[in-house]
């Protein structure tokens, strides 16, 4: 069997759009408009309701959506173009532009395009990812973020011979699923890897590290047994509480005091911060004076007080550094009231066992809330302090294998997600050309 390989065409023009450039020169130009129409269809009541999600179309719950919504939405039939031109400042990395394989309806604020000419619609549904990456998502720079279809239709598109796009087409869907297997696969090995982690950081801050300790009911129904000489107390009798400072986003600079607030805590810094080499915003050195409860030392935890799912509740990070921060908006801060091991707590807190016993007792259905008394009452296990010291040091050299292993393959899936960018870029907009080689 021949293998495609890719190379130049023999001859190149100025296409006159900027974000494509050269193109083959039997190649040409054309405004969407006349490959493109825009169709409006009424709303069929035995449809679902669907959406955009990275670039497809798909089903959307909508049991929640009332039925005079719905009799304003509009029809998405297998094998038209739907395109969100909504809020372009946001999400900026999500495609926006999708081919349909299913038959929905969709709200009014989407547009249905379709073609009546003679082209390859899967060859067009890749140009268009790359049209709404480079270009379309450009038009609503500023405080212009929704389009219509008249602010589309006279965009230029490349339109290759009809054979061509046959040829490109098969050749990116046979390309991209075997890029998109390799992903997942690495996806998979990611998930394990983390699983893997979470069990040895359980096992080592409930069982110790001794396999031979003898062992005494913990009392608590979802611990289990835990080693004899343990003890187990309330959080509250071990850490003073109060919490993070009253600000908003607007508040935070780019200069002044550095302040770390819930959302880094759920997206960029869990388990620890060190501000040395983690960027965060920051606040006025004014709240020095007016906010110094506020103001972390060196082991203090942070806790987000609000999470958008039950898997967030619980999410925390701690100071591991002598530079002092504050905790921002949405935070309750933990000081150890001894000199216990806080880098313990934090392999503690950050386990499965401690993570179950604050999920089920947050409240909240689309927002969950973390409070104070939840955290006061939680159960605490208190290995003596050198048997502290030992399972932390014996957590951070295996926990740093692991996570080296899963940096190793999030590295490789952002290769070949940039690959694969890269490869459908090059092959519609014309830069390569497919060989039978």
């Amino acid at each position: 069997m021949k293998m495609s390989k890719l190379q130049k065409y023999p001859k190149y023009k100025d296409s006159g759009i900027e974000w494509i450039g050269e193109i083959p020169e039997h190649w040409r130009t054309v405004k969407i408009k006349h490959l493109l129409y825009e169709k409006k269809k009424a709303y069929n009541t035995k449809l679902r309701c669907g959406s955009i999600s990275f670039g497809k179309v798909v089903y959307k719950d909508d049991k929640k959506i009332p039925i005079e919504t719905k009799k304003a939405y509009q029809v998405v039939e297998r094998g038209n173009f739907l395109v969100n031109p909504l809020n372009l400042n946001y999400d900026l990395k999500s495609l926006r532009i999708a081919l349909s394989e299913l038959d929905v309806v969709v709200s009014s604020g989407y547009i249905v395009l379709d073609t009546s000419r003679d082209i390859e619609k899967r060859y067009l549904n890749y140009l268009l990812h790359r049209f709404d990456v480079a270009f379309m998502k450009t038009l609503g720079a500023g405080v212009r973020q929704t389009l219509n279809y008249n602010d589309i239709s006279v965009c230029q598109l490349v339109e290759p011979p009809k054979n061509e796009q046959i040829q490109i087409a098969e050749y990116l869907d046979k390309k991209t699923e075997k890029i998109d297997k390799l992903i997942s696969i690495k996806e998979k090995l990611i998930k394990r890897l983390k699983e893997q982690r979470q069990i040895i950081i359980n096992n080592a801050v409930t069982k110790g590290l001794n396999p031979n300790v003898k062992m005494k009911d913990s009392g608590i129904e979802w611990i289990g047994e835990i080693p004899e000489h343990w003890e187990v107390r309330k959080f509250r009798f071990y850490f003073d509480m109060t919490k993070g400072l009253n600000i908003t986003k607007a508040d935070l600079k780019n200069y002044g005091i550095p302040c770390i607030n819930y959302g880094e805590i759920h997206s960029k810094y869990p388990f620890e911060v060190i501000p040395e080499i983690n960027n965060l915003k920051c606040v006025n050195e004014t709240y020095l004076q007016t906010s110094s409860q506020s103001l972390l030392n060196k082991g203090d935890f942070v806790f987000a007080d609000t999470s958008e799912d039950i898997e967030g509740s619980g999410n925390f990070t701690y100071l591991n550094s002598d530079t002092n921060i504050f905790a921002g908006y949405h935070t309750i801060i933990a000081r150890l009231k001894s000199k216990l091991s806080y880098r313990f707590f934090a392999y503690y807190f950050d386990s499965l066992a401690y993570r179950k016993y604050i999920r089920k007792n947050v409240k909240g259905v689309k927002v969950y809330s973390i409070t104070n008394a939840i955290l006061k009452e939680s159960k605490l296990l208190i290995p003596p302090q050198e048997e502290q010291i030992q399972i932390a040091e014996h957590l951070d050299k295996k926990t740093a294998q692991i996570d080296k292993a899963i940096k190793f393959q999030e590295e490789q899936i952002k290769k070949l997600k940039e690959y694969k960018t890269t490869l459908i870029d090059s092959v519609v907009t014309g830069k390569v050309r497919i060989c039978d080689g």
